[in-house]
């Protein structure tokens, strides 16, 4: 999927929260538009970007992505929440990591591999994977990057949101950890300091499409923990 230039929704009114959405690698805002909807309904500005996600690394797309957020926070007068995608998730650590928010609400992340990716570390010293996914597509491995191994421990509340299902069962269990969503292992997905982590029976695709995965994320950008039923 190209990969195209930042978009933004505007804000219902200007006192509402606001929620930037962002997507994982080699993939586009296209994948949050049901996520998008449903925030939307329940209240929330959005701002779904699309961003150069197989162009460049993760520093670097951080500040890419601050111009649109930095304009799209001034116009919410309420917290700035981020749910966020696969990579998206590291990305939004990074981001905040450098250029966060005055008014930081919470952050949501769907499938996120905090602890890399063995997928990567299968594929990374490929051609092809290097040509498809780009700098940032190497920062995933398990090998901690620099980059990602600087950063501190969350002092904001995060939710996480791990799949456990694959439409390629075999192949997932000779590459990743069970359980997984075919992508990402369910214990990558853990990270130290957050607040909540939950399981959703979704692949790693379908998790930003799931109606439980979005009636999480909602629960947690509202009450700051998941919902038990």
């Amino acid at each position: 999927m190209r990969d195209t230039q930042p978009t933004a929704v505007a804000p219902a009114h200007a006192l509402c929260d606001g929620v930037v959405l962002l997507h994982g690698i080699g993939v586009g805002s296209w994948t949050l538009k049901k996520l998008d909807r449903a925030l939307q309904r329940r209240g929330f500005a959005t701002l779904n970007l699309d961003y150069s996600s197989r162009k460049k690394p993760l520093e670097a797309l951080a500040e890419e992505i601050h111009p649109p957020i930095a304009a799209f926070a001034e116009q919410c007068g309420g917290a700035i929440h981020f749910v966020a995608h696969s990579m998206g998730g590291l990305l939004t650590r990074v981001y905040l990591s450098r250029r966060r928010p005055a008014r930081l609400g919470r952050v949501v992340m769907l499938g996120t591999p905090n602890g890399g990716s063995e997928v990567a570390d299968l594929l990374k010293d490929l051609s092809i994977y290097r040509a498809v996914f780009g700098p940032a597509g190497l920062q995933l491995s398990t090998t901690q990057d620099p980059v990602l191994a600087d950063l501190p421990l969350p002092d904001y509340a995060i939710g996480v949101i791990a799949g456990c299902r694959t439409i390629a069962p075999i192949a997932s269990a000779l590459v990743l950890p069970r359980p997984n969503d075919g992508r990402v292992s369910v214990a990558s997905t853990k990270l130290a300091g957050i607040a909540d982590h939950t399981i959703v029976k979704a692949s790693h695709t379908r998790l930003p499409r799931h109606n439980v995965a979005i009636g999480q994320t909602i629960a947690f950008l509202h009450d700051g923990r998941f919902s038990s039923a």
